[in-house]
């Protein structure tokens, strides 16, 4: 059996995970993807819009996905602290195509840092939502 630790994903309105897990992968703003284990050395970084995985010990995966925030790591657990944060299972895959849509086309026009923002999220929801975009 895989070594496990302890996993908490939190965001202001609730605690969408927590639990032992064998791994988590989430990506650090300017970082890129980061993957986590039992016995990870100490490490603390600012996240950015994205999927986050959450591997449990029965071999299933938690998605995610988290609009910004901090993880930490320490003692042999995870704590994912998000500015905002969904279960994949419970995103309205309609209103993220359309949020997708209006970014893009947003984007055609101009290019701002909210518009940018809004695809990395929509991207986030989808993919944690199990869509390829």
């Amino acid at each position: 059996m895989a070594a496990t630790m302890t996993v908490e994903v939190v965001s202001p309105e609730e605690v969408l995970y927590s639990g032992e897990a064998t791994m988590v992968i989430t990506r650090t703003l300017g970082g890129g993807e980061i993957a986590f284990q039992a016995g990870h050395a100490p490490f603390l970084g600012a996240l950015t819009e994205n999927h986050t995985r959450v591997f449990l010990t029965d071999g299933s995966v938690e998605d995610i996905a988290v609009h910004g925030g901090f993880v930490e790591v320490s003692n042999n657990k995870v704590s994912i602290l998000s500015d905002a944060a969904e279960l994949g299972s419970k995103i309205d895959v309609d209103r993220a195509r359309s949020a997708k849509q209006r970014a893009e086309e947003r984007l055609r026009h101009e290019h701002d840092a909210e518009a940018i923002s809004a695809l990395g999220r929509s991207h986030a929801r989808l993919r944690a939502a199990g869509i390829t975009v």
